[in-house]
């Protein structure tokens, strides 16, 4: 296939598909459990949860050492069968979540800075294992084109896990009822992983472990997995910023608006699983401007999702927020920040998908700069906005906590402008996804929703939100989208629907 033709973008298309569809269903499962915590847990307990988890979650995506991404290129360029590598890759996922979770077990202070370690916080560090071998899986079943099972795990069982459990277990335990539901939510995300995964690719008949082997593809894989453990981090040092420096209730306020601005984020991730295959097959082909034409696609179409989302969600933010509870309405500056932060990334994080397969250190390299720009800018906003607007508890300060969002913006912004640079570079043709139309798109959006502003709230949300992605996405498909863009919301004759249908 010219992988410069139509076929790689329906490809995308028919992936993006798939996926936007994994993005509305994990939207209506997350805002349950959001509601859930917020509502019958209080901010307190959600914000020692939320801190915990950032911790463990991190760990889980550096035991997967970059194969979430890294393993499509393995796949492609091997001659031995695919069930072993996919099962190397698995056994090096268990051989670091053993070192990670044996840390976190060990110095269980790690996790709970700020609060007393209770008995059943111990189950939190074995929960890396089912992460780990969860996006494993995924990553191998995705190769095969089979992108349905990540949304039935990720967007459906993980989340409608969590959701039930913690509603079910507040009956239970106040004080232990999220964690219970968050190990309940892992172990179901690793069984409906793992089990596609052996339909797939059958058992490992004559695999063997071999540890030479399994040492070169770790030794192999460390530029991704830190690019990716770097990238992942960047959206949670925030939390962790505000963990040892505000209240439990802060960092749980916090949590909520950054829980809603990072769903449409999981919008650029659910199409790493199709993009990854499609840009190593053009890299084995040396099909450079196909891969820059793919990359200015996809970020296009993640751009344009994006920027309508942070309007629909970011303009009515004090409604949206007050949904958790009166508590959490404070947090809506914070989630609009938030929201343009995941716009302005966009084009960095579409650019380190061809990256990490021409350019590993330079990117990893890029991101650690990202990282401590970030943490560095955070300390000097929190002490800036202390300095400027002071409190007597500043525990408690919900303007100085502001100061890690707007960190993230400017963190998120420099690295979109060097990454994607960096890529035209090396691929020689433009890759950013930008385009004019979404300016009279944003300004016909951001014109509704101001009008829906001044509606009583319930209204606001019922009719504005809404009303705001009606206007905006009107402008943006008559001014915007050409013939290949519309391949994304049109099924082809003969096209099988999403494996989503079948599988949900």
């Amino acid at each position: 296939m010219d992988g410069d033709g139509p076929g790689d973008i329906a490809a995308l298309a028919k992936g993006g598909r798939t996926n936007f569809l994994g993005f509305l269903l994990r939207l209506a499962a997350r805002l349950p459990f959001l509601f859930i915590a917020g509502r019958l847990y209080g901010a307190d307990v959600l914000g020692r949860f939320a801190y915990a988890t950032i911790i463990v979650e991190f760990a889980g995506q550096i035991a997967t050492l970059g194969l979430k991404r890294g393993l499509a290129q393995q796949l492609s360029l091997t001659e031995r069968p695919h069930v072993h590598v996919v099962w190397d890759g698995l056994l090096v996922g268990l051989i670091v979540s053993v070192i990670a979770s044996a840390v976190l077990m060990a110095f269980p202070l790690l996790l709970f800075p700020n609060s007393e370690v209770n008995p059943l916080d111990w189950l939190l560090p074995l929960t890396i294992f089912a992460w780990a071998g969860s996006d494993i899986a995924l990553a191998g079943l995705a190769y095969r084109g089979d992108i349905g099972a990540t949304v039935t795990a990720r967007s459906i069982i993980e989340p409608w896990t969590i959701s039930i459990a913690a509603g079910a277990l507040a009956f239970y335990s106040l004080r232990d009822g999220l964690i219970l539901a968050y190990a309940l939510s892992a172990a179901a995300a690793l069984i409906a992983s793992i089990w596609p995964l052996m339909r797939s690719y059958g058992r490992p008949r004559g695999w063997r472990p071999m540890p030479r082997r399994v040492f070169k593809t770790m030794r192999r894989n460390w530029p991704l997995a830190g690019a990716d453990a770097i990238e992942w981090g960047s959206r949670r040092l925030d939390i962790a910023i505000l963990g040892l420096f505000f209240s439990p209730a802060i960092v749980g306020i916090y949590y909520v608006a950054q829980q809603v601005a990072s769903l449409p984020q999981k919008l650029k991730t659910s199409f790493d699983p199709i993009l990854g295959p499609v840009i190593t097959r053009d890299l084995a082909n040396d099909d450079r401007a196909a891969v820059a034409k793919q990359v200015r696609q996809v970020g296009f179409w993640i751009i344009a999702a994006q920027v309508g989302i942070a309007l629909a969600l970011g303009l009515p933010g004090g409604a949206v927020m007050g949904l958790v509870g009166p508590r959490f309405a404070g947090g809506a500056g914070a989630l609009g920040v938030l929201l343009a932060a995941e716009a302005i990334a966009a084009t960095a994080v579409v650019s380190e998908a061809a990256l990490i397969y021409v350019a590993r250190k330079r990117n990893l390299m890029i991101s650690v700069a990202m990282i401590a720009g970030q943490a560095l800018a955070s300390m000097l906003l929190i002490r800036a906005i202390r300095a400027i607007h002071p409190v007597a508890d500043w525990k408690n300060d919900a303007i100085a906590a502001a100061g890690p969002a707007i960190a993230l913006l400017l963190a998120l912004g420099a690295a979109s402008v060097a990454k994607s640079r960096l890529l035209a570079r090396l691929l020689g043709t433009r890759v950013s996804g930008w385009r004019w139309a979404l300016v009279p798109a944003s300004l016909a959006g951001a014109g509704v929703g101001a009008v829906a502003m001044l509606l009583p709230e319930w209204t606001e949300l019922a009719l504005g939100v809404p009303a705001i992605l009606a206007a905006y996405g009107a402008v943006i498909w008559y001014r915007g989208f050409g013939p290949e863009d519309r391949m994304l919301f049109r099924l082809k004759e003969g096209e099988a629907p999403p494996p989503t249908l079948a599988t949900a």
